[in-house]
């Protein structure tokens, strides 16, 4: 008797240090262009944890760029109804919260972002049934140019979907690179400029370019509920999978383009119609790269010569604005002077 009231004392003790541990973490902000930089901010009680083996559970996120400086609890995957957001044929919702459509063309590649020290590219995948006027379209690969390095990553092509097979290929800097397919696991760069974390063992990933952007992707088959929908009329060998995915963009200037990343500039008036079921935004011809891993597209600033990238970048200044309201909720509008 006397040895099961130890016991339990030593289980209840060692389960009080664990509770006072998860209350006790936090995220520190060591990004230098946010306005919480170098400071530590406190994690919720209901998500004590940056990290969760169970993609199913939220986890502490603590948004470095809000001016109050506080934590929320998130999923770890694309919310494909908040701003950053790219998904289905393919919708966007720009920084200014602002939904609209970008068709593009089938096996084509555009400037989703542009800045003076990023590009990011998307090639878009689809078909065009008979008596259609254009392409339904995916985005099934983005391609990153950044500190002179280039990075990839695609959902491979597959003609039925299987949840228990890996969709995700990647490339740096031209070899192919393998990132362990386990919850958690994490493959770093040899700078350390890059991090790919795995959110589940397969078909969802972290993103994080330093100082410059995160982002959430998932892959996905166009579903025969969403065929059916849409009248897609997908091809039997073909289940176009693609991907989900959700930026959140630090530091960009004000000159920042691209179909999504002008949509951060402070003065952008975005074109898309208010009140239309599927507001559609044209200008391909001016997004339009070469290739997946180009800076070509009329509209491209991307420049790898850091005197370019310290002269754009150089009269940025963040007010002390309260990005928390609104659309955002900090993922996407970003307040300047």
């Amino acid at each position: 008797m006397e040895i099961s009231k130890t016991l339990l004392l030593v289980v209840s003790l060692v389960a009080a240090t664990c509770f006072l541990q998860a209350k006790a973490a936090g995220v520190y902000c060591s990004n230098p262009y946010t306005r919480c930089y170098r400071k530590y901010i406190q994690c919720p009680e209901e998500c004590p944890s940056t990290t969760a083996m169970n993609s199913k559970y939220k986890v502490c996120y603590a948004d470095c760029d809000r001016p109050t400086c506080k934590s929320q609890c998130r999923m770890r995957k694309p919310n494909c109804n908040r701003p950053g957001s790219a998904c289905y044929d393919p919708r966007f919702i720009g920084g200014d919260g602002i939904v609209f459509y970008f068709h593009g063309k089938s096996n084509e590649e555009f400037s989703l972002v542009s800045d003076s020290d990023l590009q990011i590219n998307g090639r878009f995948i689809g078909h065009r049934p008979a008596g259609r006027a254009r392409d339904f379209t995916w985005i099934q690969a983005l391609g990153f140019l950044f500190n002179s390095h280039k990075f990839s990553l695609e959902a491979a092509k597959t003609a039925t979907w299987d949840n228990e097979v890996d969709h995700l290929k990647f490339t740096f800097d031209g070899q192919d690179l393998s990132v362990p397919e386990e919850t958690l696991s994490t493959w770093y760069s040899p700078n350390k400029d890059i991090k790919i974390e795995r959110v589940t063992s397969r078909n969802s990933v972290i993103v994080t370019i330093k100082d410059k952007a995160e982002i959430m992707v998932n892959v996905v088959p166009v579903t025969k509920e969403d065929d059916r929908i849409h009248s897609y009329k997908v091809p039997s060998d073909d289940c176009f999978a693609h991907l989900e995915v959700q930026f959140k963009f630090f530091n960009l200037s004000p000159k920042v383009d691209g179909i999504l990343g002008r949509t951060y500039k402070p003065d952008f008036q975005n074109p898309a119609k208010p009140g239309v079921a599927m507001p559609v935004v044209g200008g391909e011809d001016s997004f339009k790269t070469s290739s997946l891993l180009s800076n070509d597209c009329k509209t491209c600033i991307f420049s790898e010569s850091q005197t370019e990238i310290e002269s754009v970048k150089s009269k940025i200044e963040y007010a002390a604005l309260d990005c928390t309201r609104g659309a955002s909720s900090g993922y996407g509008i970003v307040c300047r002077k």
